[in-house]
Parts: C-alpha cells; sequence; structure tokens
C-alpha cells in the first residue's frame, strides 16, 4: 500500500507545482509591461516566486559539485551553439538587451534559479517518482517551453523545447539542478552579445 501511496503523492504535487507555474507565468506575462524597468522588476518577482514555490514542493538547494559546474558549462556552450547555427539570429529574434547590463545579468540569473528550481527540481523529481525520469524529462520540457510563449510567441516552442529536454539530461546526467542552472544561464546570458 506505501509503494502505491508515494507515487500518487508525487503525481499530486507534480500538478500543484504545474499550476503554481502556469499562474506565475500567467501573472509575469500580464505585468510584463514594454520597459526595462518593469520587464526587470516582473522578471526578479517571478524567480523569487518560483523559488518560493520549489521550496514550498520541497526543493532544497544544495551545494553544487565542481563536475556539475563544468559540465553545464559545456552545457551552455552546446546550446548556444546550436541555436546559433539552426537559427543565427536567434538573439534579435528574442529581443533581448535591456539596460543596465548588471542590473539584467542579476535578474536573468534570478529566473533561470528560479524556474531551475521549479523545473528540474521540484517538478521534475516529482515526476520522476510518479512516472519515472522519461515523464520527468518530457513534462519539464513541455512545461519550460510552454512558460516562454506569453513572452516570446509560439515560434520559440521548438527552440525551447529542445533546450528543456538538453537541460533534463543535464538533470539525470548530475543528479542536481547545478548543471542545469549553469547551462540555462549561460544561454540566456549569450543573448547580450548575439
Amino acid at each position: 500500500m506505501m509503494a502505491l501511496a508515494r507515487p500518487r503523492a508525487a503525481s499530486g504535487k507534480a500538478i500543484s507545482v504545474l499550476a503554481a507555474l502556469a499562474v506565475a507565468a500567467a501573472v509575469r506575462a500580464a505585468a510584463n509591461g514594454h520597459s526595462a524597468l518593469t520587464g526587470f522588476a516582473t522578471g526578479g518577482a517571478f524567480g523569487i516566486l518560483l523559488v518560493a514555490v520549489a521550496v514550498f514542493a520541497g526543493w532544497r538547494p544544495a551545494r553544487p559539485r565542481p563536475s556539475s559546474l563544468l559540465i553545464g558549462l559545456l552545457g551552455g556552450g552546446v546550446i548556444v551553439a546550436t541555436a546559433q547555427l539552426a537559427h543565427p539570429v536567434v538573439g534579435a529574434v528574442v529581443g533581448m538587451r535591456p539596460e543596465p547590463f548588471a542590473v539584467w545579468v542579476f535578474v536573468t540569473a534570478l529566473v533561470v534559479m528560479g524556474e531551475e528550481a521549479v523545473l528540474r527540481g521540484a517538478l521534475f523529481r516529482a515526476t520522476e517518482v510518479a512516472a519515472g525520469p522519461i515523464a520527468a524529462v518530457a513534462v519539464t520540457s513541455i512545461a519550460f517551453a510552454l512558460i516562454h510563449v506569453p513572452l516570446y510567441g509560439w515560434q520559440v516552442v521548438p527552440l525551447d523545447l529542445g533546450v528543456g529536454i538538453w537541460l533534463g539530461g543535464l538533470r539525470l546526467a548530475t543528479g542536481g539542478i547545478a548543471a542545469p542552472v549553469v547551462a540555462h544561464l549561460v544561454a540566456d546570458l549569450s543573448t547580450w552579445w548575439l
């Protein structure tokens, strides 16, 4: 009976995390506005809210292993190279270059941490317990792609779905979120220059 209760509880947790993520993404999109200031404010609030959701769902930060950080750097390089080969103008399509740079880096890092804590942290673990690692990669990748639609449109779904699968693979390979966080941050920060 215990073995059956654990996957059922994990399924409920996964659904709750998905619902909270959907609400947070919708609120962010509605409040985002068109200026850098509103973008910074809503991005920062979004990142903080996602970290809170992840912690509430049971995720706890852990000290990253140096190997996970290195794998994340390499994984981020693969994302950037792949995106540039597939769509050399992705940076222009997404339209990132808000000023000032230091604030943008801080907010970007906060959003990345929040997204990864929720997706490859809390949601991944709950889905993995409920349905296995392949389902965890699939669910988190689809959620990753869909939360970006309100800000960037449907044209980013194929790229974000692929990136989500890659980040899920990094999560599986390293057993934690450090590698996906670093890879995601490298990819997002590269939009400043590309």
